[in-house]
């Protein structure tokens, strides 16, 4: 196929059309740059839409809150992996970005007095973990479906250029290592385009496809990920993936932690609410990678319901069919559609699922992407910004708190946006275009296009799930990640060798999805490469070899371990940086242990 490749140039090109690149988007819109937001689906089909639970912040409408809490929260539930700066800036901006979508008409459920309605939500306390406080700002259960129509919405009237059904395939970077635009595939007509751009946002969300069993849409194939990979930037975190308490058995399909803020519980085959044992303090509404450990325990311990002794159950129908229809309207529709249950009379078949990744693409409070050079640890990467679940600013360290991740999406989409803002003010010329602009994207195509033989991408995509799901679940041994680390290892090669039967170019979705299939394998050896070097248990890694002593406490070695990992593509190599202990004003919270 001889490829036309057409430049188009914008101000700033911006990947992905979710929560976080619609607010950023919203922001550059409204200062009048002229942006591109490509997106592999329509805007409102985002997964972002798939977020139930809430956005947290400390509004106190419901009870005695304020932003130190929430910061101490977000410290102790990241198990002091999180970089405190960050955090202290995302819980302090909290508040304003609620109060930002409120005023865009965000349908927010309200309390009788017209305040935003909050739910409680696992590890939100009050008074530094005494009590359970509700700091969830909710609509329902469908908050990031709230959130995303409203973001669209406000794009619209901002004039933001959307690019719908484009997959972006690579950075493209000069010889200073600037990054100067992005190439990308019109999925309508086949075609490559370069995108040049001041400034070029990835807000590709996260890549929770490389699991077999998953709560993330099918689009989920870190591609930002991917693209930073071959670009030469590292990964940072990714051995960390959160697995979520309540996922339905046997369909993957989300349950907000909502329902546990509402009040359902956790059962076991007797009956019992087993995390009373676990977690006395917060009991059900503990961190998730907590209560997602005890469920897997009583599993593992044969207190699992079913034939197969092989999930536990959420009860939620002493909530009472009223306040279940008010508050968790799609839950009930999910029960009905995916477990077959009525929630209003019986309990739902639950299991932990891979929902979210706390690592990503380095970067800073600006969102600027950074990368280590020497002894300096955070130094920029000029033109290059990463927004929501697909960068680590690292505010969720090794186990996110619910409700952080649409705060995020929001504080550093929001914070981005105006970072660029002041830089187009400073920056009149677009960099010049290096000749080699489109030479890789033009060279993985003729790839495709020209292999006579070899595999089916969703064949090798299957593969690397299962190994995936294999070797780095809920629980991990050293063992099995570092036959997992051999496993991968070998898909990467039958990555190289994958077919196309069908070389049309319009509207050809096996293109895609061979092209997917390059982002996945950096997002699945990232993750297991990171997690088989890092010989300790903190937050959602946990590894049975490292379990708990007295020297070790949960497993957690802070002497050796307590320390951010870079993996890079190139070479398949880790390096590692150190957290960020000092927030920006108020006193650090000293490493402690994980008690709930």
């Amino acid at each position: 196929m001889a490829t036309q490749v057409t430049k188009r140039k914008f101000d700033v090109v911006i990947v992905g059309a979710g929560g976080s690149g619609m607010r950023a988007s919203l922001q550059l819109a409204r200062a009048g740059l002229n942006v591109a937001v490509l997106s592999k689906v329509f805007p409102t089909r985002s997964h972002t839409v798939a977020a139930q639970g809430g956005i947290g912040a400390s509004l106190g409408n419901m009870n005695d809150d304020n932003w130190h809490y929430h910061f101490y929260d977000t410290v102790k539930g990241s198990d002091w992996l999180g970089d405190q700066d960050a955090i202290e800036f995302m819980c302090r901006e909290a508040p304003k970005v609620v109060y930002d979508l409120e005023h865009m008409g965000m349908p927010f459920d309200r309390n009788p007095d017209g305040t935003i309605y909050q739910r409680p939500f696992g590890g939100h306390t009050a008074n530094y973990g005494e009590k359970a406080v509700e700091r969830a700002c909710a609509a329902a259960d469908r908050t990031g479906h709230a959130m995303l129509h409203t973001l669209y919405q406000q794009n619209v009237a901002a004039k933001t250029s959307f690019f719908v059904e484009w997959m972006a395939l690579d950075l493209i970077r000069d010889a200073e290592g600037d990054v100067v635009g992005v190439t990308a595939l019109e999925m309508e007509t086949g075609d490559v385009h370069i995108l040049q751009a001041k400034t070029t946002l990835l807000a590709t969300g996260g890549a929770g496809r490389i699991f077999a069993a998953s709560t993330n849409a099918f689009i989920n194939t870190g591609d930002g990920l991917g693209m930073a990979a071959r670009a030469g930037i590292p990964l940072e975190d990714m051995e960390f993936w959160q697995f979520h308490p309540t996922g339905v058995h046997g369909a993957g399909v989300l349950l907000t932690e909502g329902c546990r803020g509402e009040g359902a519980i956790l059962l076991n085959s007797n009956g019992e609410r087993f995390m009373e044992r676990y977690a006395p303090t917060l009991k059900d509404l503990a961190p998730r990678d907590f209560v997602s450990r005890s469920m897997d325990q009583e599993i593992k311990e044969g207190r699992g319901c079913g034939p197969n002794k092989d999930h536990v159950l959420l009860k939620l129908d002493h909530l009472g069919a009223e306040t279940i229809m008010k508050r968790l309207p799609s839950v009930f529709e999910i029960g009905h559609n995916f477990a077959n249950v009525d929630i209003t009379k019986e309990p739902i078949p639950v299991v932990p699922t891979i929902h979210y990744q706390m690592g990503g693409i380095p970067t800073n409070i600006n969102g600027q992407v950074v990368v280590q050079n020497g002894d300096v640890h955070n130094q920029v990467i000029n033109g290059l910004y990463a927004v929501g679940e697909c960068s680590c600013v690292s505010v969720h360290g090794a186990n996110r708190l619910g409700t952080n991740s649409l705060l995020d999406l929001l504080v550093f989409g929001r914070a981005a946006g105006n970072h660029i803002v002041d830089f187009a003010k400073k920056s009149k010329e677009h960099k010049e275009l290096p000749k080699d602009a489109a030479d890789r994207t033009l060279a993985r195509l003729s790839r495709l296009d020209n292999a006579s033989s070899g595999e089916y991408a969703q064949d090798v995509a299957n593969d690397i799930r299962a190994s995936m799901q294999q070797h780095a679940g809920v629980f991990r041994t050293q063992k099995s990640m570092d036959e997992g680390v051999v496993k991968v290892a070998e898909l990467r090669k039958r990555v190289g060798s994958i077919n196309l039967k069908d070389k049309s170019k319009v509207f050809n979705t096996a293109r895609i999805e061979a092209l997917e299939v390059d982002n996945l394998i950096e997002a699945a050896q990232a993750t297991i490469v990171s997690a088989a070097a890092r010989h300790e248990s903190r937050g959602a890694h946990t590894v049975d070899d490292y379990a708990d002593s007295a020297e070790f406490p949960n497993g957690r070695n802070d002497k050796e371990w307590h320390k951010h990992t870079l993996w890079y593509s190139e070479g398949n190599r880790l390096s590692y940086k150190p957290v960020q202990m000092k927030p920006l004003t108020v006193d650090s919270v000293p490493l402690k242990v994980r008690t709930f």
